[in-house]
Parts: structure tokens; sequence; C-alpha cells
């Protein structure tokens, strides 16, 4: 089980927040016929009764938001995970189709409002810690390059900063050869929002993922 702390510094600037830790042996593939139709349904649904200009009013992106703000980081130009995929399926465009596991993450992500990182145990080195970044601090996203990462919440090991709710990194993302999976449920709005999320993240898990020898645990 991976160690895993929110720092004194983020934890005084957002008091509320919680991680949901989920860790678990996974075996990756494409998304089976099953897996893409739930998200297709949830796309459907999502599209249909959220309208854009609520999608920052969803209590998870709202608390997520208020989050960034407290930290120095401006949400509209550093947008939440969770938001950027609602709002590309809000304007048709559907969720990315990657493999099983991001695609479930994606999934969890959707339903929930709550940004989700993924990563393959094998890639973090020692303990991990949950900080906000500092200037000129190096990370390399997932998809975008370069990220500054200056007052953003970041996940740091003990070689780099390697996980935030905009963006996930390069080093530690997932493959197809990834075996052990540690999913984080970034609970900004607490834990009773945390605790549901973690409840569908194991159900999918286990369902679309062969999801074994799991482990499951809160961080305050």
């Amino acid at each position: 089980m991976t160690k895993i702390e929110i720092s004194v510094d983020l934890k005084s600037h957002v008091p509320e927040m919680v991680l949901g830790c989920i860790e678990c042996d996974v075996q990756i593939g494409l998304s089976g016929e099953e897996l893409l139709n739930r998200m297709k349904e949830t796309e459907n649904r999502i599209k249909e009764h959220l309208p854009l200009n609520k999608i920052s009013q969803k209590s998870a992106i709202q608390a997520s938001r208020k989050a960034y703000k407290a930290c120095g980081k401006d949400p509209a130009r550093y947008r939440l995970s969770a938001e950027a995929l609602t709002r590309r399926v809000v304007r048709g465009l559907g969720l990315y189709h990657i493999n099983n596991i991001v695609d479930l993450v994606n999934l969890i992500s959707l339903e929930t409002g709550i940004s989700i990182g993924g990563y393959d145990v094998e890639k973090i080195v020692g303990d991990v810690q949950m900080g906000i970044g500092k200037n000129n601090e190096p990370y390399q996203a997932i998809g975008r390059g370069e990220l500054n990462i200056e007052f953003l919440p970041v996940f740091r090991d003990e070689e780099s900063a390697f996980g935030s709710p905009t963006s996930d990194s390069e080093r530690t993302s997932v493959t197809n050869a990834t075996k052990r999976f540690l999913m984080v449920i970034i609970g900004f709005s607490g834990q009773e929002e945390t605790e549901k999320a973690m409840e569908l993240a194991v159900e999918l898990l286990t369902r679309y993922g062969k999801a074994k020898k799991l482990e499951q645990w809160i961080v305050e």
C-alpha cells in the first residue's frame, strides 16, 4: 500500500479535503462493449440534463474551484480535469477511449464531478505527499507538455511532482504495461462525496478492470 499524506500547508488552505485511495492489481486492455455502452449512456444523460453554464455549479466541481482559489490558482485558466471532461461531453465531443482503466477513471469523474488521479504504482518512488506546487517546479503533463504547477495542488513522490487535479504527468502514467494501479479520488468537497465515488470506483475496477488484491483507504 502506497503511503500518502496531505501536507500541512495544503490542509490549512483546504481543511475539508480528503483523499480516497484505491490500490489494486489490474488487467489492462481496450474497453469492452459493456463499459463503452455505460460511458455513452452517462454522456447522453449529462449532455441532456446539464447546461454548459451550470457545470461549475455542480457541488464537487464548485468545491474544487474554491480549493484552487484558496491555493492561489485560477480554476478558469487551469481547469480541473473533471470540469474539462464534463464540458467536453456537454459540447457533444464525448469521452476519450484510451484503455479500460483510464476510461473508467474518466467515467467516475464524469459521474461524480470529482477530479481523479490514476497512476502506475511501479513508477512511483517512495512515499507520496499532496501539497502546493512551487515556482518553476518541472512537470510534464499528459498530452499537454510543460504545465505551470505553481500554486496548484500536486502529488509528489521522492523524485518529483507527478499528479494534479488538472492533469496527471507522463512519468507515472498508466500504460498497457501497468500491473499495479493507484487511484486517488481528490475529495475537495469532503468525505461523504468521496466515499460515494470510492464505492463506484471499486465496482467499476472489479467489473471492468478485473481488480485483484484491492486495498482502499481515506487520507484526511
